[in-house]
C-alpha cells in the first residue's frame, strides 16, 4: 500500500512499530499481515454465486441508495467494520483509526474483545471510539466463553462503557480457544449464560463467530435465547486455529491446527441457513468478504449488514489515506454491481431474482 508523506501526523503514518513485542493482541496483527493465516481448501461460497447482468438497469447510478436501517438505527451504508484489535498502544491507535473512516463513511464499528480493558483499567483508552465515530453505531465485543470464568452481566455493561458502544456481541471461537496458548474452553451450559446476558442488558446483545461460522439451527437457538443479532463470521477468511499455530510453541498443538486449515461453513451457506430458520432476525453477513460484489451477494442472499475484517487491516495500518480509499472502493463496487442488475436500493437488491447459482 502507497503510504503518507507526512510521518508526524498519527493519522497519516503506519501505526505498527518496528520493535517485537510480546503482546498477544499486537501479535495477532502482525500474524494477520504477515503470515498466510487464511483458511486453506475452503472459500466463502460466494464464488458459486453471480449475478445476471441487467443491460437496461432504467435507473441512474447517482440515485443508487445504500442507506438502510439496522436494530432501529439509521445507517448511510449496510456496511460494517468488524471486530479486530484493541489492547495496546498500537492496536489503539489502530481502533482509533477505523473509528474515524468509519464515522466519516457511514459504516458500523465493531472494536476487539474489550475483555483486556475490563481486566486492566490502564487499556481501556486503546478501546475508546465513541468521540471518533460520529453518528455510527458501535459494537463492543466479549468473548462468550468468558461467561464460564465469572464475567457476567455487569462485565459486560463495563464492556460497553468502555467502548461507548451501543450494540454487545458476544463472540464464540472454540477452535480458538484450544489451539491457543492461554485459551479457555469451557463452553458446558454456555447458552443459558447468554440467555442471562441477553435478559440482563438494555441493549441489544448479538452473537458472532470468528472464522468458521453459524449454521442454521445455532442460530435458531441463539435467537430464541434473546441474541439481538447474529453474525455468521463464517469460514473462507482468516482461520485462527492458523494464527495461533504460530504462536503456540507446543509442538504437538500447532501441527494439529493443520488438520484444521479447512474447518468451518462457508460464509455464503451460513447466511443462507441463518436467512431460512429466522426470515426476520437481524443478521449481519462476514467472513472472508473480499470486495463489494461479495458484499452485494451477501446482502441478496438475506444478510442485513455485511461486515469486513482483515482486508480492511492493511490499510488500516499504513495510512488514514489508505483506509478511506479502501472503504470507497467496497462502496464503488457494492453500488456498481447495484445498478449492474438494476437494483436502485437494498431492498430491491434482496428481492433482486438476478443472484444466480453457478
Amino acid at each position: 500500500m502507497p503510504q503518507a508523506a507526512d510521518k508526524d501526523n498519527t493519522q497519516s503514518a503506519p501505526l505498527l512499530p518496528a520493535s517485537g513485542t510480546g503482546e498477544r493482541k499486537l501479535e495477532h496483527v502482525r500474524l494477520c499481515l504477515n503470515e498466510e493465516v487464511g483458511g486453506s481448501g475452503i472459500t466463502t461460497g460466494f464464488e458459486q454465486y453471480r449475478f445476471r447482468h441487467n443491460a437496461l438497469p432504467e435507473l441512474n447510478y447517482e440515485d443508487i441508495s445504500l442507506r438502510t436501517v439496522f436494530l432501529g438505527r439509521e445507517l448511510q451504508t449496510p456496511l460494517l467494520i468488524s471486530s479486530m484489535t484493541g489492547g495496546s498502544k498500537a492496536t489503539g491507535a489502530i481502533n482509533a483509526r477505523l473509528a474515524i473512516a468509519a464515522g466519516r463513511r457511514g459504516w458500523a464499528l465493531g472494536v476487539g474483545s474489550v475483555r483486556a480493558a475490563v481486566e486492566r483499567a490502564e487499556l481501556a483508552e486503546t478501546f475508546h471510539v465513541r468521540d471518533k465515530a460520529a453518528g455510527i453505531p458501535v459494537i463492543a465485543n466479549i468473548g462468550a466463553v468468558q461467561l464460564s470464568y465469572g464475567f457476567g452481566a455487569e462485565e459486560c455493561r463495563r464492556a460497553v462503557d468502555i467502548a461507548g458502544a451501543d450494540w454487545l456481541v458476544l463472540h464464540l471461537n472454540g477452535l480458538q480457544e484450544i489451539f491457543q496458548p492461554e485459551g479457555n474452553t469451557g463452553f458446558a451450559s454456555l447458552l443459558a449464560q447468554i440467555e442471562k446476558v441477553c435478559q440482563a442488558l438494555e441493549i441489544p446483545v448479538g452473537v458472532k463467530e470468528v472464522g468458521w461460522g453459524i449454521d442454521g439451527d445455532t442460530a435458531l437457538r441463539l435467537y430464541n435465547a434473546g441474541a439481538a443479532f447474529i453474525d455468521v463470521a463464517g469460514a473462507g477468511g482468516t482461520s485462527w486455529s492458523q494464527v495461533e499455530k504460530f504462536r503456540n510453541t507446543d509442538p504437538v498443538r500447532r501441527a494439529a491446527a493443520e488438520a484444521f486449515a479447512d474447518w468451518g461453513i462457508p460464509t455464503a451457506e451460513c447466511i443462507r441457513e441463518v436467512r431460512a430458520v429466522s426470515p426476520h432476525g437481524a443478521l449481519i453477513g462476514s467472513g472472508g468478504l473480499k470486495h463489494g460484489v461479495d458484499a452485494a451477494k451477501a446482502l441478496a442472499l438475506g444478510a442485513d449488514l455485511a461486515g469486513f475484517g482483515r482486508n480492511l487491516l492493511g490499510p488500516a495500518v499504513d495510512s488514514e489515506e489508505a483506509l478511506d480509499r479502501a472503504l470507497a472502493q467496497v462502496e464503488l463496487e457494492l453500488r456498481t454491481a447495484m445498478f449492474g442488475i438494476g437494483a436502485p436500493d437494498l431492498a430491491a437488491l434482496r428481492a433482486s431474482q438476478r443472484l444466480l447459482r453457478r
